[in-house]
């Protein structure tokens, strides 16, 4: 019986596709400024994988239309390298993914198996964008392995970001 049952299982495919069940805990710190004209900044949250090209938009941040300062979309092009990427290809608002800007201080995000269903076991890196009006504009990067058990890393910015810390829990 037990022969059997373990045939059964191998053969439907079962034991062949690992499941990659765990959390993606991103935490952005964003500093305060003593400039005479602060904004906050716009920033852009995702994951690319060992090719460079994006296998996930986790957070975009920016101001929406409607706020004392509400800009909307003009201002998303300056995030550069995820406009280049991703950006001007998507349609906004991104459900689940596109909010307003955020206050100076650490802003925790978490990310299960709803937002990366389907991201296969593997490299790769978690890319922090952010720019600023009337500001500059600063790009981190924190590598990790996907599927590979716990791990935690790292990138310390020195202007518009602060640290931001990625782990990953099974």
């Amino acid at each position: 019986m037990r022969t059997t049952l373990t045939l059964a299982i191998t053969s439907c495919g079962l034991l062949a596709t690992p499941a990659y069940a765990a959390t993606l805990d991103v935490t952005v710190e964003i500093p305060k400024l003593d400039v005479a004209e602060y904004h906050r900044p716009y920033v852009a949250v995702w994951i690319e994988g060992a090719d460079a090209q994006v296998a996930r938009n986790l957070a975009v941040w920016y101001q929406n239309r409607g706020t004392a300062e509400g800009h909307g979309t003009k201002w998303l092009p300056d995030l550069r390298q995820w406009w280049r990427k991703s950006g001007r290809s998507v349609q906004l608002p991104i459900d689940g993914v596109s909010g307003p800007t955020r206050p100076a201080g650490a802003q925790a995000l978490s990310f299960g198996d709803a937002q990366l269903q389907g991201l296969p076991a593997g490299e790769y890196t978690v890319v922090v964008e952010a720019v600023r009006e009337v500001g500059g504009r600063e790009l981190l990067k924190v590598p990790f392995q996907w599927g590979a058990g716990a791990q935690q890393g790292k990138a310390q910015g020195s202007t518009e970001l602060g640290a931001v810390n990625v782990a990953v829990r099974p």
